[in-house]
């Protein structure tokens, strides 16, 4: 079973600019997360861009489309920024339903050493060998319908839209 990851930017691949206080993107961490997680799995990993979540637009959300849309495998992983996964996640279950699709990103960038991402990576690598065709969002270890999800951010969580 081979899986490809996308790569989109997302807090996962931030880093922090000592000097002006200000996080940026230099490359992906994606595949050092792998190596370091010891992932054994056939995996591909193409990096389609390196933005914030907030600034994607349709077109951006198009080109994550026509990838998933395109690549062989049938399991995708994304990586993806959590302020607008959901409607990433909407315009993938409209324009690639046939497909299991497994978005995932981190509260804390990978650069920092206390991140989320190398659980929230290793979670959705699991989740999208065992899940049926659909869309999903995995974080925190739980995996959601991308239609009965939504991320808390009070409390820094996605959740249930029906809790």
């Amino acid at each position: 079973m081979s899986i490809r990851i996308l790569v989109t930017g997302g807090t996962f691949d931030k880093e922090y600019n000592e000097l002006n206080g200000t996080l940026f993107f230099k490359h992906t961490y994606v595949e050092h997360m792998l190596e370091r997680g010891r992932c054994k799995l056939d995996v591909t990993v193409d990096v389609l861009m390196m933005k914030d979540s907030l600034d994607l637009d349709d077109a951006d959300r198009d080109r994550i489309v026509q990838s998933c849309r395109a690549c062989k495998e049938r399991r995708v992983v994304i990586t993806h920024g959590t302020d607008t996964m959901v409607e990433t996640a909407r315009a993938l279950a409209v324009g690639c339903p046939e497909k299991t699709v497994v978005l995932t990103g981190a509260m804390v960038p990978f650069a920092f050493g206390s991140s989320d991402g190398l659980f929230n990576l290793g979670s959705a690598l699991s989740f999208v060998q065992t899940l049926p065709p659909g869309v999903y969002v995995a974080m925190n270890g739980r995996f959601f319908p991308w239609n009965r999800v939504r991320k808390n951010r009070a409390l820094g969580v996605f959740e249930s839209a029906e809790e």
